[in-house]
C-alpha cells in the first residue's frame, strides 16, 4: 500500500458521502425514511425474509425492525405473513405498491445521477473511468 492510501480513502469518502446525500433526497414518497427505503429494496432484490433476517441484513435490533416494519405495513408497502410451521415467526414480503415505489425512487435516482453526470460535462473517456469506479466500489462493499 503506498502512502496516499489514507488521503485517497478520505477523499473517497467524502465524494461519496456527497454523492450518496444528493442521490438520498430523490424518492418516490417523501415520507419514507432511509431505512424503509432500504428494506423495501432488500425485500424487491431477494424476497420474502423473516424478521430476524431483515434485522440482521440491516444491522438493527428485532424491535427496531419490527416498528419500521409496522410502518411499512401501514402504508401497504409491505405485509406479514406468518410462518406455516412456528407461529413466533413471521415473514415480510413486499406488495405490488410497495415494488412501485422502489421502481420509481430507482428511476428518479437513475435519472438525477444522469443529469448530474450530463451537468458535470464529462466525455466518453470519464464514464469509462466511471464504470471503472463503479465495479471497484461494487468489489469493496462485496467484501
Amino acid at each position: 500500500m503506498t502512502a496516499d492510501l489514507p488521503a485517497t480513502a478520505t477523499e473517497l469518502r467524502y465524494a461519496v458521502f456527497r454523492l450518496a446525500r444528493r442521490l438520498r433526497c430523490a424518492r418516490a414518497v417523501d415520507s419514507l425514511s432511509d431505512a424503509q427505503l432500504a428494506i423495501l429494496g432488500g425485500l424487491r432484490a431477494h424476497g420474502r425474509h423473516t424478521l430476524s433476517r431483515l434485522a440482521e441484513r440491516e444491522r438493527v435490533t428485532a424491535p427496531t425492525m419490527s416498528a419500521i416494519v409496522g410502518g411499512l405495513v401501514e402504508m401497504g408497502l409491505v405485509v406479514r405473513i406468518p410462518d406455516e410451521d412456528d407461529r413466533r415467526r413471521v415473514h415480510v414480503e413486499i406488495t405490488p405498491q410497495g415494488e412501485d415505489v422502489v421502481t420509481e425512487t430507482i428511476r428518479r435516482r437513475d435519472e438525477l445521477l444522469a443529469a448530474m453526470i450530463t451537468d458535470a460535462g464529462l466525455d466518453d473517456s470519464d464514464l469509462a473511468v466511471l464504470r471503472e469506479a463503479a465495479a471497484l466500489l461494487q468489489k469493496m462493499a462485496d467484501a
